[in-house]
């Protein structure tokens, strides 16, 4: 499982011109999955991005999670993060789960986060079209991989 965080000031996802899903200050998510992804792959990223200290503390210190910030997380599907570039210049996808496969893996996962912060977390449509907007805050983004945590 491979995810791209943002702290974000606001961010949103259009579909079809109509807002389905918005957020104020906290964590925008893009994952994507790989078929052989499982639960302790769902478990360990839900837990490590609520408990990242990347919001600031009285002295302006990434210091505080984005728990302890009071903060929001909206997720949005994508399969891209699998992306291989190794040969040529057209992307190969075929690291990426099939939809029959990341679709319930994507909505476990927005269970498991939705646990872990407390509170609903919105989302994208899955395998919509979507269009993500967002006001990126710092700027602070990260990548994270189950396989390979850094």
């Amino acid at each position: 499982m491979r995810v791209v965080v943002q702290r974000v000031q606001s961010a949103s996802v259009t579909v079809d011109g109509e807002i389905c899903a918005k957020i104020g200050g906290g964590l925008l998510v893009l994952a994507g999955f790989e078929a052989d992804d499982g639960d302790e792959d769902i478990a360990w990223m839900a837990g490590k991005l609520v408990r990242l200290r990347l919001f600031g503390d009285a002295d302006g210190v990434m210091n505080r999670s984005v728990v302890e910030a009071g903060g929001e997380i909206l997720a949005v599907s994508q399969f891209t993060l699998h992306a291989s570039v190794r040969k040529g210049n057209r992307p190969s996808w075929s690291r990426a789960a099939r939809g029959e496969v990341s679709g319930p893996l994507f909505a476990r996962f927005v269970d498991r986060l939705a646990g872990e912060l407390g509170r609903p977390v919105p989302t994208g449509i899955f395998g919509a079209d979507m269009a993500v907007a967002l006001v990126n805050d710092g700027p602070v983004t990260l990548t994270i991989d189950s396989r390979a945590p850094e």
